[in-house]
């Protein structure tokens, strides 16, 4: 059974640091691109960061470039998300979601498994 598991939530003060771990278990993913999403109370699910398969390319939401990273540990199966410079509105639950090919993409719908998701929280 394909399992996502995101941890490294949690409730920081703004300008602050978080980093997110999402662990994958069942099969391995080490030729699947992965992604973050985020979503806020009231709000539509929406794209954070992704990255292929190699870790070799990256893609990030505007509104997270250069406070994101977005990296990959593929022999601890294990994908990261380390948030930087943290700003109220970054406050949602974040998922992780991996597609079944090796090219990253953008929108939800090409994401097949997805974990249960984690709460961050910034307090300003």
């Amino acid at each position: 059974q394909v399992q996502l598991e995101e941890s490294g939530g949690g409730l920081v003060q703004a300008g602050g640091s978080l980093r997110l771990s999402c662990a994958t278990s069942g099969r391995t993913f080490s030729r699947n691109a992965m992604g973050w999403f985020h979503q806020a109370p009231g709000k539509e699910r929406e794209f954070v960061a992704a990255i292929d398969w190699s870790g070799g390319s990256t893609y990030y939401a505007d509104f997270v470039k250069g406070r994101f990273t977005i990296f990959r540990d593929n022999a601890k199966n294990t994908v990261y998300l380390q948030m930087n410079s943290l700003k109220p509105e970054d406050t949602a639950i974040y998922y992780c979601a991996a597609r079944d090919f090796g090219n990253l993409r953008v929108g939800s719908l090409d994401y097949h498994y997805w974990g249960q998701g984690t709460q961050v929280t910034v307090s300003s």
